[in-house]
């Protein structure tokens, strides 16, 4: 193997594999690029609509739906998809060899379904790589010290790619059913905007806030390991989008993004004690459950009670509903009420926070869609408001057309 030779890690989604002819198609993209001079590692997702299937039967058989034996279940998807892709590249004369997770040297641990990577040794990897065989390494998944199978949580398979292309001092180019990253949801909007170019930060930054193209946690590794990333499509050749530590130089300011998050779910703390450790004790209780909080707001009220309200995924919200009640009864606080009919929106772009006039701007477009703003956040990177479920789609065509379709800023 040559020392010049360039390495990557090509990533297939779910959609790109779906059922035999797409594996035939993606063993093709595979041996164009080794045609193109790299060596390669793939991983893998499973197959189509295979990870819901598989929550959908568990559901039939039991309540529980976290926990060690889910881990066990989902990771079969994946183990089905790289046998089946190796086999595919070996009709088409290019050596292949599958690996599960644990045989690829992901160690992870944490809470079930939410594992967190500490560790990859990928020596069976990159000898099979130097013996001239594409690694084909099942996304998604890792091993805990005890030996138990630990997924990744969703997205995950993007997560594993990076983290392999980390440790093996490559490349990663995740192949989808997209052409690159878009500036909003082509499905909302009326003219989407592919983006050539995105900042590490930025992209952190949208698929925090629920854009759909990567996982959040998979973009902050490839930031902090510095490994280039690129979006493309698995089903044309078209080029898609890089993302990377910062973007040219410029004094203007460029909306990235409009992105909105309807898994989400308001909890407000009613009435609590306006006494110091409180907010800690509250907070570290839901995160000793697994479960985050975002968009924390603290309302100072008359009487030395204050109101605290957040956000969190809508899976976790029995979770959060049950550790507030709990926690409202020690503290004798007035109680705890919920919405899930919320969607958050927000736009994204580098140095949002030194124009001014930017938030207004948004809101003043908001209001003209006669769209009430319930909760208001804001980064160096992004404003975000939180709005009734059934308006989030008009507001991001409205934020669109205002800072992206009509070049406003």
């Amino acid at each position: 193997m040559s020392k010049n030779q360039k390495t990557a890690v090509l990533k297939f989604g779910g959609s790109s594999v779906a059922d035999a002819d797409r594996m035939r198609e993606v063993a093709g993209i595979i041996k164009k690029y080794l045609g193109r001079g790299y060596r390669l590692s793939a991983i893998v997702s499973a197959m189509g609509n295979t990870t819901n299937n598989l929550l959908a039967m568990a559901s039939d058989v039991s309540d529980e739906l976290g926990g060690r034996e889910i881990d066990q279940l989902l990771a079969t998807g994946e183990q089905q998809s790289i046998a089946l892709l190796a086999l595919a590249l070996k009709r088409e004369g290019v050596p292949a060899q599958s690996f599960t997770a644990a045989q690829a040297g992901f160690h992870a641990n944490g809470f079930p379904t939410e594992g967190r990577i500490y560790r990859v040794n990928p020596k069976a990897v990159i000898e099979a790589m130097e013996n001239g065989m594409v690694a084909v390494v099942a996304g998604f998944q890792a091993i805990t010290d005890d030996g138990d199978v630990i997924t990744l949580g969703r997205g995950g398979s993007d997560l594993s790619a990076v983290a392999l292309a980390a440790a093996i001092g490559g490349e990663c180019r995740i192949l989808k059913d997209v052409s690159g990253v878009m500036s909003a949801d082509p499905r909302v909007v009326r003219a989407p905007v592919k983006l050539r170019s995105l900042s590490y930060k930025e992209c952190m930054e949208m698929s925090s806030l629920g854009a759909k193209m990567l996982q959040a946690r998979s973009v902050e590794v490839a930031a902090r390991y510095d490994v280039p990333l690129y979006v493309a499509s698995s089903f044309i050749e078209e080029e898609g989008t890089w993302i990377m530590e910062s973007n040219p130089v410029s004094e203007g300011l460029v909306i990235k993004g409009v992105v909105r998050d309807s898994n989400v779910a308001k909890v407000v703390m009613m009435g609590v004690p306006d006494v110091p450790g409180v907010a800690g004790r509250l907070f570290s209780s839901l995160a000793s459950q697994g479960i985050g909080a975002e968009m924390i707001i603290q309302n100072n009220m008359r009487g030395g009670l204050n109101d605290i309200g957040f956000l969190v995924k809508k899976e976790y919200l029995d979770g959060a509903i049950d550790v507030c009640r709990g926690f409202s009864d020690d503290v004798d606080a007035q109680g705890v009420s919920f919405n899930t009919e919320i969607a958050r929106v927000s736009i994204v772009g580098a140095g949002i926070a030194n124009h001014p006039e930017i938030p207004s701007r948004m809101f003043n477009t908001l209001a003209k869609e006669g769209i009430n703003i319930d909760m208001i956040a804001s980064t160096a990177l992004a404003v975000t408001c939180v709005v009734a479920a059934m308006r989030a789609e008009d507001a991001v065509r409205a934020l669109h057309e205002h800072f992206i379709e009509e070049g406003i800023v």
